[in-house]
Order: C-alpha cells, then structure tokens, then sequence
C-alpha cells in the first residue's frame, strides 16, 4: 500500500510536470531552447532548466523510499520492532512510536553526512556555481562512503556479481546501484543479529515461567499474563531502552 502511495506521488508529479512543460511550449521561440536534453559546456555536460525541473520532482517524489533504503532506518525499525515482540507489547507501543524512534535516530546518525551534502552539493548548486549533474555527483561521494562503511564485503562481491559487473579494485569504484544493494543486505543482516541478541533474554524467562506454570499444573493460565510483567521489570531495572538506543548508535561504524 505504501509503495503504491509513493509511486502515486510521483506519477502526479511527472504528470503535473508534463502539463507545465506543455503549456510553456507555445511560448518558446522555436530553435531557442530545448525542451529536454542537456548541453555541452566549460564544466562538462549540463542539463536544461526543464530537465533539471525534471529530474528534481522525481527525486522529491522518491525521496520518502530513498530516506529509508539509503540510511540506518531500516536497521533501526526492525530491531525495535523485534524488540517490542520479544517483550510482547504489540498492543502496547504503537507502529508509529517505532517508527518515530527509528526516524530519530536515524535523523542523529545521519547528520554528518547530511551537512556534508549540504556543503559539497546543495550550496554549490544552489549558488549557480555547479550543475545539477555535478551535485548529485557531489552528494553521492559521503553517501556511498557512508553505506560502503556498513556493508559487508560478502554482500558486496554477490551483489557484483548478481549484477554482472566487471572485478574492480577500489569498493568505491562500484555502481551506485550495486552499493545501495549490497548495503540494504548487510542492514538487514545486521537488524536480526541484534534483533537476535535482544530476544534471547526475554525467551529465557518464557521458557522459566512456562516451565514454572507447567510444573504447578496451572496450563489454563497464560504465561503472557506471567512473563509480561517480568519481563518489563527486567527491561526497566536495566534501563532497556538507553542500552538498545546505544547499541543502534554505536552499532553504525563510522566512515
């Protein structure tokens, strides 16, 4: 349903864009300004004012799927949500409370290299000093860095080689889209091994309480009712959630 919300964006986008291009036709002199296309210049290949118009609603409209495929958020998302079924409050810590957590922390993570897009592509284009094809040349240098820091290199040769693409020497030298890929499979990788990791604890008193119950002969009583509160205790005497939040943290290795 999502997905079909988000590309339902970007067709109106694409459509409206469309509408607008067609509209500004009529008023252009013929031969004085290419509808779509890029030019040749001193600085390299440089796309038209409409192609660029173009290229920025597209990335408006994909931005909601790249925000949560290019940055920590999906690791974020399903270790808290592995978390709140270990401790068994589905009904108790809303999807938009998880949600909002992991978008905050990927939001802190993040940060650095945001400000380096910031700085090295979206002031120089905003300032007319590069094209549009230079800063997202520009933004994808701290991307890449970034993700190729949290992939593994397994994920990396498999999704090379899935892709057919030529042995290179440099990780850096890859395709964009073969990083993005090989990264999204170490993230998922990584969510579970912590996911696991934060499971075994609260199965352990599971498995006691339900051993307790059995042996009292006491089966028509629920061990959620039991374990439950056990476990909230154990979670809280902890301070749960500031080890959790410090291992998603500490968890992303820096670039």
């Amino acid at each position: 349903m999502c997905t079909q919300f988000f590309a339902g964006r970007s067709a109106a986008a694409l459509v409206l864009l469309a509408c607008a291009l067609y509209v500004a036709l009529p008023a252009q002199a013929a031969g004085t300004l290419s509808v779509l296309g890029s030019h040749a210049t001193a600085g390299g290949t440089e796309f038209t004012v409409k192609t660029q118009i173009l290229v920025i609603m597209t990335l408006l409209g994909l931005l909601p799927v790249l925000m949560l495929m290019m940055t920590s958020f999906v690791r974020f998302v399903i270790v808290l949500s592995l978390l709140r079924q270990a401790l068994g409050l589905q009904q108790g810590l809303p999807n938009r409370i998880v949600t909002g957590v992991a978008l905050i922390l990927t939001l802190l993570v993040m940060q650095p290299v945001g400000e380096q897009i910031w700085e090295r592509a979206f002031l120089p284009y905003d300032q007319d000093r590069i094209g549009l094809e230079a800063a997202l040349r520009e933004a994808s240098v701290p991307l890449s860095a970034f993700m190729l820091a949290q992939t593994s290199k397994a994920a990396l040769q498999q999704i090379s080689t899935l892709a057919h693409e030529a042995p290179v020497s440099d990780a850096a030298s890859h395709a964009f889209t073969v990083k993005l890929a090989a990264f999204v499979l170490s993230e998922l990788k990584t969510a579970f091994q912590i996911g696991c990791m934060l499971f075994i604890p609260f199965m352990v008193i599971d498995l006691v309480v339900s051993s307790v119950l059995m042996a009292m002969g006491m089966m028509m009583l629920s061990p959620l009712v039991i374990s439950l509160p056990l476990k909230l205790l154990l979670f809280v005497l902890v301070d749960g959630w500031t080890l959790t939040v410090n291992t998603l943290v500490t968890s992303v290795r820096a670039y």
